[in-house]
């Protein structure tokens, strides 16, 4: 279906991958892995057509459609939810427009309407609107959210009409840059069953390992250091235990030849000047020549390791929450007789659709957002932070990067400042980086270091492995584990939630939409799913 064959690209002076062999069969599920910045975009673009090739070839097979979803949608324009979803035909969102327009004003018996209406069916409209349907509730949309114009919604939510798209279109090569970004953890496990069941072929770039290692039966790594691709057969967890084998029998091969030439290298020094024994120096010399010398491997990139300052001890109450109210504005009620105690210790994760009022919640708990009604109690020794994706004034704009960190621990040491921010993606000069100049992921994950470095007692967070790579989240997962403070915090990330929640808070809105409920689950991920029932399908629809 696609063969990538002799590739090469070199992009602002540095090769990427050069002489790049890749084959992608139908009905084959693939990841694309790779450090930030190693191409995987770059690759996706080439494949797309979108960035040129240095040489090489990649084919496709002229009877196969493909489809794809980049990282960010573009302007939606006018059109509802549900005709983005069914504009897998450019025509069709006009006739479907056509068609509503004559439903609103009474009038069906006209020729525009019945033309409208055949090319409608023509196009298999009457087939495609049920399962656009199905798709996008899947996705998490409400029925009442399909004829609203895409515009008045979040850029995420505009991401999950142009994926719900995608789906009704079906391709038969599916290719997919960081598809779950923008998902809730309820819409992530429906489209994760989807996938599963998908019959075209599924190339896709995640940092979602739990959703990797639940689709995939092969990775292809972009190696930096060797500028290759290299194919692993097997789901994410497969290919780091193949990799770790991999570069055990390289560093093994690399001893075994380094001992052969010293072997070699310790005769010719010792017999250099003994005239019976030129011709076997001479042999020896000639022979180190022609072989074909192995470069020393670099260990595969590891999650970091480090011990974090503990916090001071909190009060056993850390906050609580009594009959506590909250509404934006008159009209939409958030909260009602809310009741809620955080205790020392808690490692609670907030699960439920977007839109439910999770990051409420945590922001109400942080004290960026005030009860209208009700109590809220915080513990006399609380020290909070709130950890957000979109929170970047607590930067110095004139720090470095590296002076930004040092202030926030006096006692940290430089190297070791460097090599946490180096594991959360600052490398070599970035952290010579004025704060002022950085980007908002980088801002993000700055911060994320701030808090490691110096934590609070009680640590919310709203999506911190949003701008991480996979390693990169280990290593957050590996300081987590051992805070000894009250964890609360939202993430649509498998692997993270379970490794690190105890307790699960459910959070949905009522049938009536009159306020948001919450639910407690004393137990992890799994028992949350277990308990819940979420576990079942959600209305799913197969694709077909």
């Amino acid at each position: 279906m696609l063969t990538i064959h002799k590739l090469t690209k070199t992009l602002g002076g540095r090769t990427l991958f050069r002489d790049a062999d890749v084959t992608i069969n139908w009905g084959e599920r693939v990841a694309l892995v790779g450090p930030n910045g190693a191409g995987k975009s770059t690759l996706f673009k080439m494949i797309l057509g979108a960035e040129d090739i240095d040489s090489g070839t990649v084919d496709r097979d002229e009877y196969a459609i493909t489809g794809s979803l980049e990282q960010e949608a573009g302007d939606p324009g006018d059109e509802t939810v549900l005709e983005i979803a069914m504009g897998v035909n450019p025509e069709m969102v006009d006739y479907l427009r056509t068609m509503r327009e004559h439903e609103k004003a009474g009038t069906l018996d006209t020729k525009e309407y019945a033309n409208a209406q055949d090319q409608f069916n023509l196009h298999n409209g009457y087939q495609l609107e049920p399962k656009a349907k199905k798709i996008l509730a899947g996705l998490g949309y409400k029925e009442a959210d399909f004829h609203q114009p895409a515009s008045t919604f979040s850029g995420g939510w505009v991401m999950r009409a142009y994926l719900a798209r995608l789906l009704v279109m079906e391709p038969d090569l599916l290719m997919l840059d960081e598809p779950t970004n923008h998902l809730d953890l309820l819409s992530l496990l429906w489209f994760q069953r989807y996938l599963q069941n998908y019959p075209g072929a599924i190339f896709m770039i995640s940092h979602d390992r739990d959703f990797m290692d639940a689709i995939v039966e092969t990775v292809v790594e972009i190696d930096p250091d060797l500028q290759e691709l290299i194919s692993y057969t097997g789901n994410y967890s497969s290919y780091l235990e193949q990799r770790e084998a991999r570069y055990e029998q390289k560093v093994h091969a690399y001893r075994a030849q380094q001992k052969e030439i010293a072997g070699h290298q310790e005769f010719i020094d010792r017999f250099r000047q003994v005239g019976s024994k030129a011709a076997q120096v001479q042999s020896r010399i000639k022979l180190v020549e022609k072989i074909d010398k192995i470069e020393k491997p670099r260990a595969p990139r590891k999650p970091f390791k480090f011990t974090f300052p503990q916090p001071a001890r909190s009060n056993q109450k850390v906050v609580e929450l009594r009959q506590a109210d909250f509404a934006y504005g008159k009209e939409k009620v958030i909260y009602e007789g809310l009741d809620l105690t955080v205790e020392r210790g808690d490692k609670i994760v907030l699960v439920g659709p977007n839109g439910a009022g999770k990051s409420t919640l945590l922001k109400i708990l942080a004290g960026q957002l005030e009860i209208s009604g009700g109590e809220k109690e915080v513990g006399y020794l609380t020290k909070l932070g709130y950890y957000s994706q979109h929170r970047s004034e607590t930067l110095n704009e004139d720090n470095t990067v590296l002076e930004e960190v040092l202030g926030s621990c006096p006692t940290l040491r430089e190297e070791d400042a460097r090599a946490i921010l180096g594991s959360f993606l600052f490398r070599r000069a970035d952290v010579e980086k004025r704060c002022g100049v950085l980007s908002g992921g980088e801002k993000s994950r700055l911060n994320l270091v701030k808090f490691l470095v110096d934590p609070p007692n009680l640590l919310l967070m709203d999506e911190p492995t949003t701008h991480l790579d996979i390693l990169s989240i280990d290593s957050l997962v590996n300081a987590l584990k051992d805070y000894e403070g009250t964890l609360v915090f939202i993430s649509h990330d498998v692997h993270f939630i379970r490794h690190l929640a105890e307790t699960t808070l459910h959070i949905t809105r009522a049938e009536d939409d009159s306020k948001s409920i919450l639910t407690r689950y004393t137990g992890g991920y799994d028992y949350f799913l277990e308990k819940s029932g979420l576990d079942d399908d959600r209305g799913a629809v197969t694709a077909s």
